[in-house]
């Protein structure tokens, strides 16, 4: 399968000189990923030999000077090239949905103990810390904040943490029309069809690192059109790849880790052959490098979308 995937890429590109246009090389200066309806965004998320690769930047790509889950951080890391954000969701005392990571916010901020005690107002008096733990102006953001910030410009992939209702995640996303532009990230079959029941047209992000897995989704409602695969942080199996690939998933493999530690030793080429492989996104804690490589990958097989503008 995939032998054949390279080869309707290679006659893709040794036939664009005569084609139309449509799978002109992705230009750098494309970083908008501009989705109005779902419609589109089911159309975008749907495998095709010529799907164009994207990286998912973990934690909205946090940097020197710049924090995690962040809407400056988000803005800056989206100039660089189309990206997938993925961003975290708490929630306060009163109730307000926001972006942060961990329970508590000592290791993310100056301040101390656990969000859920503190309203967003007082969250407010904080500031965020950088990967370097250094202080920054930025203040933690609200979920419909960062809602408002993306349109037009991201897809977002948010990750629910544990004791935030779904229910609330959900109306905020339809309150705020992001259905067009946000995933919601599950970690069971049973989370996947709660989801799936509650909004039904919203796309999941569901954990599937074999073939049973999605037949079990499947099994509970969720269908293959509503799903992107998050295959695990190792790659698929090839045939794995190639069953999801079938049934129009596309897959999220996560380099945060062992696979970004690889490539810093072994050369960042290995972000390059795990799309070769049969990945289609890369949740990286590495957007830069990572983004060079599909960049190059992109170019290489002249590939385009127009949904990136």
């Amino acid at each position: 399968m995939r032998l054949l995937l390279k080869l309707t890429m290679l006659l893709l590109v040794m036939g664009s000189c005569t084609m139309t246009g449509s799978f002109t090389t992705l230009s750098a200066d494309k970083t908008n990923i501009e989705i109005k309806t779902l419609d589109d965004l089911y159309q975008f998320l749907t495998h095709t030999a010529d799907r164009v690769p994207l990286i998912s930047a973990h934690r909205g790509g946090p940097e020197p000077g710049y924090p995690e889950n962040a809407i400056e951080t988000f803005e800056k890391s989206a100039k660089r090239q189309p990206l997938i954000i993925e961003c975290d969701i708490a929630l306060t005392k009163d109730s307000v949905l926001v972006l942060m990571h961990d329970d508590k916010l000592d290791r993310t901020s100056n301040g101390k103990g656990y969000v859920k005690d503190y309203t967003f107002k007082e969250l407010q008096e904080f500031r965020l810390k950088d990967t370097d733990g250094e202080l920054t102006s930025y203040r933690i953001p609200s979920l419909e904040k960062a809602l408002e910030w993306g349109a037009g410009k991201v897809i977002y992939t948010l990750d629910i943490k544990r004791n935030v209702p779904y229910e609330l995640v959900i109306d905020l996303v339809r309150r705020k029309k992001a259905a067009p532009y946000s995933i919601l990230i599950t970690y069971s079959a049973t989370q996947a069809a709660k989801v799936h029941k509650l909004a039904p047209e919203l796309m999941i992000s569901a954990s599937i690192s074999k073939p049973e897995d999605l037949l079990r989704l499947n099994d509970y409602g969720v269908p293959d059109n509503r799903l992107v695969a998050f295959v695990g942080t190792s790659e698929a199996q090839p045939e794995t790849y190639q069953f999801l690939h079938e049934h129009g998933i596309l897959c999220i493999v996560g380099t945060m880790g062992n696979l970004d530690e690889q490539a810093k030793a072994r050369g960042d080429a290995l972000y390059f052959d795990m799309i070769d492989r049969g990945a289609d996104i890369l949740s990286t804690d590495r957007p830069v490098e990572a983004g060079i490589q599909l960049q190059k990958y992109r170019t290489d097989y002249r590939l385009s979308s127009d949904f990136i503008k």
